[in-house]
């Protein structure tokens, strides 16, 4: 099932999910960026990446590529970087967050994300479907959990969570790994969501 925002003529304009999906979506901005090929090399450099320059959010981010390239190597240092916290649970995380935020494309991006490196593609749909207390066992409901209260605010993360995590077996590495996860998508999810919207590939 999907929302379609139409123009005055009925033509549909934006075809939205209804609900969160680990399927592949679009995201529309709300102002237009620059077109891939006219970006400058100052621009294309920022992007630290090359071929993120085939998404428009990527582009509309490159008006100020000092802040777009600062976001792109945390962003990979938090999710790419060796030891710690496997891929899989960071991004749990990230898709907890977005879960929680409401960023239906986050979520689908990192669920996605989150089901290739674990293997656990129905734990991952029941954490779209029902929403943080979904249980998916004691190591991943304790990372959720974790993660959602940072969401929430700050201050709603203490000690307790901490413990929980460390119950199921994480170390201090790793805790940080989760914290960092949680805390970038927190930020990640509220820009992404005041540029644009997701919508559903067509055709």
């Amino acid at each position: 099932m999907i929302t379609t925002a139409t123009h005055l003529n009925h033509e549909p304009e934006i075809v939205r999910p209804w609900a969160f999906t680990a399927k592949q979506l679009e995201w529309v901005p709300w102002l237009e960026p620059s077109a891939a090929e006219d970006l400058t090399p100052e621009q294309i450099d920022a992007l630290v990446q090359p071929q993120r320059a085939g998404s428009p959010y990527f582009r509309l981010l490159a008006d100020d590529p000092d802040i777009l390239q600062a976001r792109t190597r945390a962003d990979l240092e938090i999710f790419q970087a060796p030891g710690g916290l496997p891929r899989a649970e960071r991004e749990l995380a990230a898709a907890a967050v977005s879960r929680v935020n409401g960023c239906v494309f986050c979520a689908s991006v990192h669920a996605r994300f989150a089901a290739h490196f674990s293997k656990r593609p129905d734990d991952v749909d029941a954490l779209l479907r029902e929403g943080t207390g979904a249980d998916l066992g004691e190591r991943w409901d304790a990372i959720v959990e974790a993660s959602a209260a940072l969401t929430a605010t700050p201050v709603a993360f203490d000690a307790s969570h901490v413990a929980r995590l460390r119950e199921v077996g994480l170390d201090t590495q790793e805790i940080s790994d989760v914290l960092h996860a949680a805390a970038f998508f927190n930020w990640a999810n509220r820009l992404m969501l005041s540029l644009g919207e997701p919508e559903v590939p067509r055709g």
